[in-house]
């Protein structure tokens, strides 16, 4: 449970039956998850596997998402749009679970808002690839600049042959 920007273990209520797990939890690596802080310590044969296969439908999310260039963005339903399948919140988990290894600044919500708590790493890497902001308002929380999304937004028309 997340509060505040601190990760909150919730407390069982009183009379409650705890269970734990005991199996592995197969998280992906590859695709930007990672393993628990145990884990690394341990040698290599003892490690658990990470059989779980990434979803098709995140593999096609996190292709669209490399091929946005340097410099330009699409929205969630953008990519959405694209794919001809599921919808903004889906492309959004999508990113959430395993955007960590692609671009995943290049996938942004429609209004230009930057990621909440993220905004700095963003914003980074936006300057340095050129991607057009806009100045924040004094009124804006922190006074972080958003995306010029009339600018910024790309439609895939530059390499529509790669389309998936």
């Amino acid at each position: 449970m997340q509060m505040r920007g601190r990760t909150v273990c919730p407390k069982p209520r009183p009379g409650a039956r705890v269970t734990l797990r005991r199996e592995p939890v197969a998280l992906s690596v590859r695709w930007g998850r990672m393993g628990r802080m145990s884990e690394q310590s341990l040698p290599d044969d003892a490690r658990p596997e990470y059989t779980q296969a990434l979803p098709e439908y995140a593999e096609r999310v996190l292709e669209v998402a490399e091929l946005i260039p340097p410099g330009r963005v699409m929205t969630y339903g953008d990519v959405a749009e694209w794919l001809e399948e599921g919808g903004p919140r889906q492309v959004g988990r999508v990113m959430a679970l395993y955007g960590g290894a692609v671009p995943w600044w290049r996938v942004v919500r429609a209004d230009g808002v930057l990621l909440p708590g993220h905004e700095l790493r963003a914003l980074e890497r936006y300057r340095t690839e050129g991607t057009p902001l806009k100045a924040a308002s004094r009124a804006a929380e922190g006074h972080v600049p958003r995306l010029d999304m009339r600018r910024a937004r790309w439609d895939g028309g530059e390499r529509a042959a790669g389309h998936t």
